[in-house]
């Protein structure tokens, strides 16, 4: 098992950035594929971006692809969510997430491990 705890959030201003980190605990981190979800109210959990094991591959959702970057520090037992350029409609909950299994997937339910979420507000 491994246990998530998010961090960074906060309030920010439209076209200003943030840096979320989620710190990894437990079972090594390097053996998850890892992702960031975010949750508006009781709207559905969406996928924001994904990260495979070695950080060799990545994926964003297509509303914050050329703004926001996903990494990871295995040796850290790290994941980073780096946004720039942010808009009010990215106000949301960020969670992290992780995974078995080598598939970097898109579907909420396929991730076995989250963390509490951070909340991250960005005015217009």
């Amino acid at each position: 098992q491994v246990q998530l705890g998010e961090s960074g959030g906060g309030l920010v201003q439209a076209g200003d950035s943030l840096r979320l980190s989620c710190a990894a605990s437990g079972r090594s981190f390097s053996t998850y594929v890892a992702a960031w979800f975010r949750q508006v109210g009781g709207k559905e959990r969406e996928f924001v971006a994904g990260i495979v094991q070695s950080g060799l591959r990545t994926d964003y959702a297509d509303s914050v692809k050329g703004r926001f970057a996903v990494s990871r520090d295995n040796a850290e037992n790290m994941l980073y969510l780096q946004m720039n350029t942010l808009k009010p409609e990215d106000t949301a909950v960020y969670y992290c997430a992780a995974k078995y299994g080598v598939r970097l997937t898109r579907i909420t339910s396929d991730y076995n491990f989250w963390g509490q979420g951070t909340q991250v507000t960005v005015s217009s």
